[in-house]
């Protein structure tokens, strides 16, 4: 440990493997991309120094397939994984393995993977030192009358949890006591045949909450730093879609506990590499423990414009030397940051998963606006992985100014060919609730109605309802699509 890396294979794919890739490229450090058939044409495989293709098949048999890219780990005699998110990221069996095998894993620890993974064991950890958790019930007993008598002890409406759980799988709100033994039989089949566990918790369901996460980077000896917090409260049936850092209308206080907080957890466990702490912020301005996701998360990069630091680059650094490159009084907050996430799926039609083939992904105007993407015109995008085909991301000196330089940036990305949300994070950014920055978890679903509802105004109109815009961005978000338009051979493909 502790010597310069060489090279780094990717265990992973599309933006996340050009995001890892960039980094790389910056420290002078070789890359392997591994990716399948139907990825062969996507750009990471083209930026990566080595590629090395897994062939066709489910995720099992391709970039889940732990021996096999050991197999070409060793090939290529790489110095570390990088897991990127979702896939491997939180397998722990997978640095266990490659720590068997002498490669080093870009990450947390197994031990820590493994504590952060199970939502029972996570909180009474998280209990033991004496941090603030959600009110409910954590205990081995799963016997349904037992839990039933526990539910009406913490009172109604409650969330039952699967302990293994994520993404909302083995979740249930549970309004009234009669429902309850029905909810919870539901949760455990659907926890049994999602993680193969049907161990639940039962949470005080927190009315209007807030979802604020802090970025911590830990030294797995003790040490750990906090990069300020992330507001993760737009979202839909639990998927994030616009985040912004710092969070609105919270006090310099409460943003000083919710991180000290965090930094006290990733301390406690001696985590090491880049994690997430995951809160629940109540209206009555209490915050809870939610979860630790042990990855880099989608969202590093409103961290990462705020502070000017490269996370990944702090990543690679923690796992191969086992101390942090960085002091908490080097860190610094500077700005406002709003990063949008660009899915093909249709708003329009109970957001259906689209495919298509890119025409025309769109031309930014500003500079300072990051596209984190791994698509380029004439890709092919399918519906084999996640929806997520880009991150916008905006740094500006206030909300408000940051507000204005993403509406102009999603004006000029239009994704011409693949049907995507992109109109959709448009409204919700010029929507007056989430402008005036007083929004919660179940805010987004409670403006659906308003944010799908289909416009027959045709392009000059619909562009010129942006009140942020000038005149001259307007019209110059129309050329760009008027001219995709006439490229297409007159076929709006929008």
């Amino acid at each position: 440990m502790g010597e310069k890396v060489k090279k780094i294979l990717i265990a992973n794919r599309a933006e996340i493997a050009s995001r890892v890739i960039r980094t790389c490229d910056k420290l002078g450090i070789e890359t392997v991309a591994i990716y399948t058939d139907v990825d062969s044409n996507l750009p990471f495989v083209k930026q990566a120094t080595y590629c090395e293709c897994l062939g066709s098949g489910e995720v099992s048999e391709t970039y889940i397939n732990k021996d096999l890219i050991v197999e070409i780990a060793k090939k290529h005699k790489v110095d570390g994984i990088h897991p990127g998110y979702g896939f491997l990221s939180e397998n722990s069996e997978f640095g266990k393995l490659l720590e068997k095998n002498g490669i080093t894993f870009i990450g947390p620890r197994a031990k820590n993977i493994l504590l952060m993974g199970d939502k029972l064991e996570s909180k009474k950890f998280v209990q033991s030192l004496k941090l603030p958790t959600v009110p409910g019930y954590n205990e081995d007993n799963q016997d349904a009358d037992h839990l039933k008598k526990q539910a009406i002890k913490i009172g109604f409406p409650l969330l039952i949890k699967a302990s293994a759980g994520g993404g909302g799988k083995g979740m249930k709100i549970v309004e009234k006591e009669s429902d309850f033994l029905e909810k919870l039989s539901s949760a455990k089949s659907e926890a049994m045949k999602f993680f193969g566990n049907d161990r639940v918790i039962l949470e005080k369901y927190l009315i209007n909450p807030r979802h604020i996460e802090i970025q911590v980077l830990g030294d797995g000896q003790g040490d750990a730093v906090h990069l300020f917090e992330r507001e993760c409260s737009i979202q839909r049936r639990y998927q994030k879609v616009i985040e912004e850092t710092p969070a609105t209308n919270i006090t310099q206080k409460l943003r000083n506990e919710m991180c000290e907080m965090a930094v006290s957890l990733a301390k406690g466990m001696k985590y090491r590499g880049a994690g997430t702490v995951e809160l629940i912020l109540a209206e009555s301005g209490e915050f809870y423990f939610l979860e630790m996701n042990t990855r880099l998360q989608v969202e590093h990069a409103i961290t990462e414009m705020i502070t000017g630091v490269d996370l990944v680059q702090e990543q690679i650094y923690i796992a191969t030397h086992d101390k942090l490159n960085i002091s908490q009084d080097e860190i610094h907050s500077i700005g406002h940051s709003i990063e949008c996430r660009i899915y093909a799926e249709d708003p329009f039609n109970n957001f259906l998963p689209q495919a298509g083939d890119l025409e025309f992904i769109g031309k930014l105007k500003d500079p300072t606006v990051r596209l984190d993407t791994s698509y380029e015109d004439g890709n092919t995008v399918s519906t084999n992985y996640d929806p997520m085909m880009a991150k916008v991301i905006t740094h500006d000196r206030t909300r408000v100014q940051n507000i204005r330089k993403m509406v102009e940036a999603l004006v000029h990305l239009p994704f011409l060919g693949v049907q995507t949300n992109r109109d959709f994070l448009i409204k919700t950014l010029e929507y007056p609730k989430f402008l005036e920055g007083k929004y919660h978890t179940h805010s987004l679903e409670a403006w659906m109605d308003e944010l799908c509802a289909k416009s027959e105004e045709d392009l000059d109109d619909v562009f010129a309802s942006f009140n942020f815009l000038s005149k001259k961005s307007r019209k110059s978000g129309i050329n760009i699509i008027e001219d995709a338009w006439m490229r297409s051979s007159g076929q709006w493909l929008g």
